[in-house]
């Protein structure tokens, strides 16, 4: 008997923006979005996978590798397999039939990460309507490496925000920020020092914004782990965030524990 509906949002995008025009290669990493929601299967859940436009995420090639896997091979292959499939990850949503249909039966809601959710989740309409539920009811809500960005979609003016951090308008983001659910909520993301190999080795470029500058400036209280690419997940009431690949593991154990505490008490 399943213990509840998670949602798991992925991103459609495929490019983001660098610094001097043009874009880079961009995508959801493999393990971030495999290793959460097959502990929760395994955890007895049932996931529901919706993106922005109802098609399913691009897997960064990046991250399709062992490597992300802890070395593994095998788990690798195991992880690659859930992704391509397993029926929740192939039978996708979009965002907004997900709304129509009733969010109030969702025990709770996992984004990973990978850059792409700095394109298109945190500036989503739907996704910031989803958010500002969960938030009111307090529902676990986790988000992993890049992925904590997309918590910016529950600001009011959430794609205005995007657009004056690309354009390096501290004061108007600043404007922009007032009234994000999640000001004060202590949290983690990925790291500046963590972006820089990515930057210099995979997109060639500079990006227009941190992730940790980003939330800071709208009211989070960011903190990361010095240690570059050490697992780190803070939990603050409902919220829970991992702050690069490595923290897999980690963040899938707390978001299966908070949802297990809120199937007791229910």
């Amino acid at each position: 008997m399943s213990k509840g509906n998670v949602l798991v949002v992925g991103s459609n995008a495929t490019r983001i923006e660098i610094q001097g025009g043009g874009t880079g290669p961009t995508g959801q990493y493999l393990n971030e979005t495999v290793v959460p929601a097959m502990a929760l299967v395994a955890a007895g859940y049932e996931i529901v996978l919706a993106t922005p436009d109802g098609t399913k995420p691009h897997i960064d090639p990046v991250s399709d590798a062992a490597q992300h896997f802890d070395g593994d091979e095998a788990a690798h292959k195991r992880g690659r397999a859930f992704f391509d499939d397993y029926r929740a990850m192939n039978d996708v949503r979009t965002l907004r039939s997900v709304i129509e249909d009733g969010i109030d039966g969702y025990a709770g809601v996992f984004v990973p990460g990978g850059q792409a959710p700095a394109v298109d989740l945190m500036q989503d309409a739907d996704l910031g309507e989803i958010l500002r539920r969960f938030h009111a009811r307090r529902k676990p809500t986790a988000f992993l490496c890049h992925g904590p960005i997309a918590s910016l979609a529950a600001l009011p003016h959430a794609k205005e925000y995007r657009a004056a951090l690309i354009a390096g308008d501290v004061s108007e983001a600043s404007e922009l920020a007032r009234g994000w659910q999640y000001a004060g909520y202590k949290m983690t993301v990925f790291s500046a020092s963590e972006e820089k190999p990515i930057e210099e080795q995979v997109l060639h470029g500079k990006l227009y914004f941190n992730m940790p500058d980003a939330l800071r400036m709208a009211g989070g209280d960011v903190t990361t782990n010095p240690v570059d690419f050490s697992p780190h997940v803070i939990e603050d009431r409902e919220l829970i965030t991992g702050q690069n690949p490595r923290s897999d593991h980690p963040l899938a154990a707390k978001l299966v524990e908070a949802l297990n505490r809120v199937t007791v008490s229910a």
